[in-house]
């Protein structure tokens, strides 16, 4: 089983995306399909041969839309569009200076409208009604029927206008997303046999070293084993300010080399990189369907057909009951036929969302779907881990307490000698108080208690370090102390010398965090941790969180947030593999992706990049700021067609105003569409 991935030149609409996947999905060739819009892309897995996928694919896809091609036709179809209108208007403009005569207007007529009428004659064919071709062909069809020559041709001349403006607005909307998804590089400079070779990124294996030259996008995760330099990172987490890298440090695909020359060995294949995570998340966010999507994909299945019938008893319920003009009420009809496409909402509303979603990546946040830009702004609850997610999870020695004035500075000193060999959290924490190299060669006879501490031999010394079971067990008289932290005892030969106070540290955004949730009308916070009570109190009533829960399991976090649900809307925000559970119970499960755990990760809608918590409520600005551009698109397009239609029924709407409240509100909403991006 092999997966494909081909660009879909000629879809300009959402629907047509629709049915294109549902067609596909019904083959037995294909066991997995997925049709973007917003990036007009197709995506399969199948076990034909390679060299059948690209022709059956674009075999297949053509008995759906016929108009729409996996080979790059596209420019060549709108350069023909464009002169095609050219010719058009000049024929139309000479029609109306010399002579009038049908055959010339049948003529013009055919020059800007035969692929319409001939996909709609194999639409008809296949079943397919109430498309916009159909529309387009009956109303000017009709418009021939009852004389309007002139009126037949302008339309069809308007609608294709339409048709190669629209295109080239989605074209520029879908330009605009997928440049904030640039994360990929082009090429790999490999290094095999000591000579630097120029491949394709999917040529290089784990394990092969690779050489990233300033202002290069490096292309592969790995480690860099040669060389230092600064990173932009920045299309990866938001974040503006340059990374440091130097030997031992992970670097990631998709971030910019700015300075240093770096030797990097590859830990990670092309398809496996963190950037190709990335892009396959927001690939996959475009299929996911909010209701709104929903609403509109069954509202349009019924209007259209509606606005039909509404046309049709418009002509004749006054021609037959009322003794009406069939002219004047067959052209009223046409104006309901013109302006019945909902083209506006079923384009402007998934590039809208997609457009969301681009935008909160430019921030350095993944969201998953479309659904979870949706819910934010319904969110009322916040759940937070405590470890990783509140605090850093990194360590600091917050004081010294030392016995009958000794020296602080040498009980740093013999903590740090006699941790230097154990790889415990606590320990890598002294040894950065520290900040000097030990000897180690000195050090004997090294013995180390999982949870309790260690104990060596150092210049004939005896150096205990731990905890105060452990001091116990080596009988040690140290004092008790109700101090908040770890407590970790230091003594030489038995005898105690003083403690360190180690803490982990809040993080510096959480109080703008909080400040900036409340405003965005989130008033419930809870913390819930696996930490003993008195610390997750002591950081709770620091932050001004009064509700949480301590020693609690992840299953027990999971019954936390479902008790919650009951009452709220609830998002948990996690980072450890222990978070997975309750980061699918939440309605909305939020991981710190930098640091964060892989199962956290998968497992949460909306990934924070960089770890900082305060990304969440510019996630909420941003999911508010598409809901409203999103709305105001179907507000608006609603409100514009059915005011035309009223008009048009009480003949006071021409047909080219019906034009208007089809192409032009559709393009109306894209552009507005457009500004969230631009904006973001």
């Amino acid at each position: 089983m092999k997966r494909y991935e081909f660009p879909l030149y000629g879809l300009d609409c959402a629907k047509c995306a629709q049915e294109i996947e549902e067609y596909l999905q019904k083959q037995d060739d294909y066991s997995f399909v997925r049709v973007s819009f917003a990036t007009a892309k197709v995506i399969i897995e199948t076990t034909l041969e390679e060299e059948m996928v690209t022709q059956q694919i674009e075999k297949d896809i053509q008995k759906v839309e016929p108009n729409v091609s996996i080979f790059t036709t596209e420019k060549k179809k709108i350069d023909m569009m464009l002169l095609r209108i050219i010719i058009t208007t000049v024929l139309l403009i000479i029609s109306f200076v010399f002579f009038k005569n049908i055959f010339l207007f049948l003529f013009i007529y055919l020059i800007i409208g035969y692929d319409i009428l001939f996909t709609s004659l194999k639409n008809l064919v296949k079943g397919k009604f109430f498309d916009e071709f159909f529309l387009m062909s009956l109303a000017t069809v009709c418009a021939f029927i009852i004389g309007e020559y002139t009126e037949a041709v302008a339309v069809m001349l308007f609608f294709q206008i339409g048709e190669y403006v629209q295109e080239k607005a989605i074209r520029k909307s879908r330009q605009s997303i997928t440049e904030l998804l640039d994360l990929k590089s082009d090429y790999a400079n490999l290094i095999v046999d000591h000579i630097t070779k120029k491949v394709d990124p999917s040529m290089v294996k784990v394990g092969d070293e690779i050489l990233v030259k300033p202002g290069e996008k490096i292309p592969l995760d790995g480690v860099v084993i040669d060389g230092k330099s600064t990173l932009d990172t920045s299309m990866l987490t938001g974040e503006s300010m340059p990374r440091s890298v130097t030997v031992e440090d992970i670097v990631y695909g998709g971030t910019i080399n700015l300075s240093g020359l770096l030797k990097v060995k590859v830990t990670k294949i092309a398809t496996e990189t963190l950037a190709s995570s990335i892009l396959d998340m927001m690939e996959h966010a475009a299929s996911k369907k909010t209701n709104t999507e929903r609403f509109i994909t069954k509202f349009s299945k019924v209007y259209t057909p509606v606005i039909v019938i509404c046309a049709l008893l418009l002509c004749l319920i006054p021609v037959l009951f009322f003794q009406g003009n069939i002219e004047t009420w067959a052209y009223r009809s046409l104006v309901f036929l013109v302006i019945s496409c909902p083209c506006a909402l079923v384009i402007s509303i998934p590039l809208g969302f997609f457009s969301g979603i681009g935008t909160a990546s430019k921030q350095g946040i993944l969201l998953k779907g479309s659904d979870a830009l949706e819910l934010l702004p319904k969110i009322d609850t916040a759940v937070f881990d405590k470890t990783g997610t509140i605090t850093k999870g990194k360590f600091a020695i917050t004081s010294v307490v030392t016995d009958k004035n000794k020296n602080t500075n040498l009980i740093i000193e013999y903590a740090a000698i006699a941790e230097q060999f154990s790889n415990h959290p606590i320990a890598k924490t002294i040894l950065e108080r520290y900040g000097k190299s030990c000897n180690s060669e000195e050090v004997k006879n090294y013995q180390e208690v999982a949870g309790k501490g260690v104990k060596v031999e150092y210049r004939n010394e005896v150096i205990t370090v731990g905890n105060y079971a452990f001091m116990e067990q080596e009988q040690i008289e140290v004092p008790t102390t109700n101090a908040f932290g770890t407590i970790v005892y230091v003594a030489r030969n038995k005898e105690y010398m003083g403690y360190l106070i180690i803490e982990d540290q809040v993080k510096d955004e959480i109080d703008r965090t909080l400040y900036g949730l409340r405003k965005q009308g989130i008033h419930h916070f809870v913390v819930v941790s696996g930490d003993s009570k008195p610390i997750v109190s002591r950081v709770c009533h620091g932050i001004g969180i009064q509700k949480y829960y301590a020693e609690t399991l992840p299953t027990e976090k999971a019954n936390i947030v479902k008790e919650l649900k009951q009452k709220h809307k609830v998002f948990f925000v996690g980072d450890g593999m222990n978070d997975a559970l309750v980061l699918t119970e939440a309605d909305l499960g939020i991981s710190m992706g930098g640091i964060g755990s892989d199962a956290a990760t998968m497992a949460s809608d909306i990934v924070i990049m960089n770890d900082d918590l305060s990304k969440i409520v510019t996630a909420i600005e941003i999911a508010k700021k598409t809901k409203r551009v999103v709305w105001t698109n179907i507000i608006f397009a609603i409100s514009v067609k059915l005011l035309v239609l009223l008009l048009g029924a009480f003949g006071y709407a021409p047909i080219w105003l019906a034009i208007f409240a089809d192409v032009g509100v559709t393009l109306i909403t894209i552009f507005h569409t457009i500004w969230i991006t631009r904006r973001g």
